[in-house]
C-alpha cells in the first residue's frame, strides 16, 4: 500500500517559501504542497521593475536584492537549474563625503592615514573577539569600541559605514553584535575583505550581480506548479488550529476587506483546509501575528526578539543629488601620498579618467556602493548605489573598452534607513521628475539581542506544534541564508538534501545544527 502524501502548507513565496517548496517538490511521492503568498507575484524582496531601455540602456532593474558574495551557492545553484547566471563583478566602494570623511578600497585617503594607528590596533581587536567570542562576540560593536578605546571618528566614518553597507544593518549597526564585525573580515563563511593593517580594505573583492529577478522568479513559479505544487498567490491564510497532530487552515482572497463587503461564500460556510505541517517563511513579527492566540510562550518569546524597521528605497536618475551627497569621481585631494609600491599602483589606477568598461567592472574609479554621515548624527548614515556601475545589464549595454554614460543616464538609489528617523533624510532633495520607482521595505535590525535570544532560540520552537520556520531573519539578513532556510525546513520535514558544493553542504550543516538542533547526515 502506498505512503499516504503528508500536506505541507508553506506560507510566504519569497526565496525561503520557495526553496522549501522546491525542495519538498523534489518527492511527489511524499508530499503534497501548498505554497500561500499574499503578493501577487513570487520572490518576497527580489523584485525586479521595468526602465525605459531609450534612455537607461537597460530594460530592468534589480531594485531590491541585487548581488550576492561567492558564498551564495544555494541562491546561485537556483538560478542555473533554470538558465540564469549571476555575473562577476569587481567591487568597488566610497565611504563618506569631503577629504575629512572619504575612504575607499580602492586608493588610500588622508583619512586612512589619520586613522593608521586604529586600523593596526583593530586587527589585534579582532583577534581578541575571535578567542572570547562568547563574550566579546555578543556585546554591541558599540560597547566593543567604546571597551578597546576607539576614537568616535574611526567608529562612526569606518568601522559602522563598513559594517552597515555590506551587512545591510542600516542604523541599527552600533546595536549589532560584534560577533559580526569579526566574521566581516576573518570567517570564511561570511568575509567581504582580507584585513590589511595599511588601508583596512585594500583589495576589490568579487562579487556577482543577480539576473533579471523578476524573470528568474517567475520561471522558478511555472516550474513549481509543472512538478505539482499548488501555489497560491493573492491569498491570505487564517490558522484556526494547531495541536501536535494537524493544521487547520482558513485561506481568504488577500483583496477581501471584511469592513466594506460581505465576505465570500466559502468563508460564509467555514471553510476550512487540514494540513499535517506548516512552514512559515515570513518576517518574525507576521509570523507572530498570524499565529495570534495560537502562538506558544517560547515562540512568542523567540519572535517578539525580531526587531523591524521601515526603509524606503528611492530609484531616481538625479546625478546631481547624488553626487552632492557621495565622492563618486577622482579627486586629486581625496588621495593620500604614495608611500609605497602598492600604493602607486592603487593611485595609478584610480587616475584612469574616464574610467573603461570591462566584463567584470571598471578599470579607473567608478564607486557602486556609497555611503554618508550626518552631520547632525554621524552615528546615522544614508546609503546609495549607482546601479549603472554595479549591476551587469548596464555594462553590457555600454560595451567593454568604453567609457560609462553620462552621469544623467545613471540608474541611482537612495536607501533611507528607519522611518522613525526621517527627520535625518535628504528625500526631499530629490529631484521628482527624476524619480524612477520608490519602495518600502521591512527590514529587520541585528541588534545583538538577535544573537543572544533569537538565533539560539530558533531550535526550540522549529518543529514544535507541527510548525517549521525560514527566512533571513533566523540568522543573517542575506538571500542566501533565506534558502538555505527553507531548504533545512524541507529537509526537517523528510526531504533529502541534494550535495552539489562542497563549501554549500558545510554552510548548510551549519545552519541545520544552529537553528534546528539536527545534526545533518551526509551521505556516504
Amino acid at each position: 500500500m502506498p505512503e499516504k502524501k503528508k500536506r505541507v502548507a508553506i506560507i510566504g513565496a519569497g526565496a525561503a517559501g520557495m526553496s522549501c517548496a522546491s525542495t519538498l517538490a523534489n518527492h511527489p511521492d511524499r508530499f503534497e504542497v501548498s505554497l500561500f503568498d499574499i503578493a501577487s507575484y513570487t520572490g518576497g524582496q527580489a523584485t525586479s521593475i521595468s526602465l525605459d531601455e531609450s534612455r537607461y540602456s537597460a530594460d530592468w532593474l534589480n531594485d531590491g536584492v541585487q548581488g550576492g558574495s561567492p558564498i551564495f551557492r544555494h541562491t546561485f545553484h537556483f538560478f542555473r537549474q533554470y538558465g540564469y547566471e549571476p555575473h562577476p563583478v569587481q567591487l568597488q566602494v566610497a565611504f563618506g563625503k569631503g577629504v575629512d570623511s572619504f575612504f575607499t578600497n580602492m586608493f588610500p585617503s588622508p583619512l586612512v592615514d589619520e586613522l593608521a594607528p586604529e586600523i593596526k590596533k583593530l586587527g589585534r581587536v579582532l583577534k581578541w573577539i575571535k578567542r572570547l567570542l562568547p563574550i566579546l562576540g555578543l556585546m554591541p560593536v558599540k560597547t566593543i569600541l567604546r571597551l578597546f578605546r576607539f576614537s568616535d571618528a574611526f567608529a562612526n566614518k569606518m568601522v559602522l559605514p563598513i559594517m552597515a553597507l555590506f551587512l545591510g544593518t542600516g542604523n541599527q549597526t552600533p546595536n549589532v553584535s560584534a560577533a559580526l564585525l569579526e566574521r566581516l573580515f576573518d570567517d570564511p563563511n561570511m568575509k567581504l575583505w582580507d584585513y590589511d593593517p595599511d588601508t583596512l580594505l585594500p583589495n576589490q573583492p568579487t562579487m556577482y550581480t543577480f539576473p533579471n529577478l523578476g524573470a528568474f522568479y517567475r520561471t522558478w513559479a511555472a516550474d513549481l506548479r509543472a512538478r505539482g505544487v499548488h501555489l497560491r498567490l493573492n491569498t491570505r491564510v487564517e490558522i484556526l488550529h494547531r495541536d501536535a497532530r494537524a493544521v487547520r487552515l482558513r485561506p481568504h482572497p488577500a483583496h477581501h476587506d471584511p469592513a466594506s463587503e460581505p465576505p465570500p461564500q466559502e468563508v460564509r460556510d467555514n471553510f476550512t483546509e487540514r494540513y499535517d505541517e506548516l512552514v512559515l517563511c515570513l518576517p518574525a513579527d507576521e509570523a507572530k501575528a498570524l499565529l495570534g492566540a495560537h502562538a506558544s510562550w517560547r515562540e512568542k518569546y523567540v519572535l517578539s526578539g525580531v526587531a523591524f524597521f521601515n526603509d524606503v528605497t528611492i530609484t531616481h536618475s538625479d546625478a546631481e543629488y547624488f553626487n552632492s551627497l557621495f565622492e563618486t569621481r577622482y579627486k586629486p585631494e581625496l588621495c593620500a601620498k604614495a608611500s609605497s609600491a602598492a600604493r602607486e599602483d592603487q593611485i595609478a589606477t584610480a587616475r584612469t579618467q574616464p574610467p573603461t568598461c570591462r566584463a567584470d567592472g571598471w578599470e579607473g574609479f567608478a564607486p557602486m556602493y556609497f555611503t554618508h554621515s550626518f552631520a547632525r548624527d554621524p552615528a546615522k548614515i544614508e546609503m546609495g548605489f549607482d546601479c549603472s556601475n554595479y549591476q551587469h545589464q548596464f555594462r553590457a549595454a555600454v560595451g567593454e573598452g568604453n567609457p560609462p554614460q553620462p552621469p544623467e543616464r545613471h540608474v541611482y538609489q537612495t536607501i533611507f534607513l528607519n522611518e522613525e528617523e526621517k527627520n535625518l533624510w535628504t528625500w526631499e532633495s530629490i529631484d521628482p521628475d527624476k524619480i524612477i520607482h520608490k519602495k518600502w521595505w521591512h527590514q529587520f535590525g541585528h541588534r545583538w539581542q538577535h544573537y543572544l535570544r533569537v538565533v539560539p532560540g530558533m531550535m526550540f520552537i522549529n518543529g514544535k506544534n507541527r510548525t517549521l520556520y525560514a527566512g533571513a531573519w533566523t540568522m543573517v539578513n542575506m538571500h542566501e541564508i533565506a534558502c538555505i532556510s527553507g531548504i533545512a525546513a524541507a529537509y526537517r520535514l523528510g526531504a533529502t538534501y541534494e550535495p552539489f558544493d562542497d563549501f554549500a553542504e558545510d554552510l548548510f550543516s551549519k545552519y541545520l545544527m544552529v537553528s534546528h538542533g539536527v545534526r545533518y547526515k551526509r551521505s556516504q
